[in-house]
């Protein structure tokens, strides 16, 4: 019994763990914040983790619900995730990550860092597959390991900052940008496909 918790806890947590992707997304995470001091950057990191946990638990638990109540497929839901985050890589790459924070610096933990980076379509379907595949406990248990992890690692950022400087953190911000507009389009592409078939 113990061992059957633990190996679905494993699996479910390593299939977050890898769509969120902390350590991918840290550039991208750095550019967003590259014009604030380190305690500025260390809240809103903890607005962002913040708030993609409890987004992902309200998914976790009611996101058949919520779409249901708005009749929202699943599938339309990834291309509307995909098209945000491909906007995302794209501002990324036109004009870097200083835009976001010319409206408002709070606001930037929750949009675009805490939804749709680390919350985002495929770590929301992700949720709501474990909840049914595993039941409640696992996803949940889930769901506050990778958070963890993911808040260990984004409030590490400024030594990866230190270590790699400006110029070298803006190039991989820019490679990673062009990965996350793959995502983007893969995530669109596959729900254009569940869609239509």
């Amino acid at each position: 019994m113990i061992e059957s918790f633990i190996e679905e806890l494993l699996r479910a947590t390593v299939a977050l763990f890898v769509v969120v992707d902390p350590f991918g997304n840290i550039p991208i995470f750095v550019e967003l914040t590259s014009s604030l001091d380190s305690n500025e950057r260390k809240k809103i990191f903890d607005m962002a983790v913040m708030s993609g946990s409890l987004l992902l638990l309200l998914f976790a638990f009611a996101g058949h619900q919520l779409l249901l109540l708005f009749g929202i497929s699943l599938h339309s839901f990834m291309i509307a995730g995909g098209i945000l985050l491909l906007l995302i890589s794209l501002q990324i790459l036109i004009q870097g990550g200083e835009k976001w924070f010319r409206e408002s610096r709070e606001r930037v933990g929750v949009f675009p860092i805490g939804f749709p980076l680390l919350a985002g379509p495929g770590a929301i379907t992700t949720t709501m597959i474990a909840i049914n595949a595993y039941g409640p406990l696992i996803a949940v248990t889930s769901i506050i390991i990778v958070m963890l992890l993911t808040w260990y690692i984004i409030r590490s950022t400024s030594m990866i900052y230190n270590f790699m400087g400006k110029t070298g953190l803006d190039v991989v911000a820019k490679i990673m940008a062009v990965f996350l507009a793959a995502i983007a389009v893969e995530y669109m592409i596959r729900g254009i496909r569940s869609e239509i078939g």
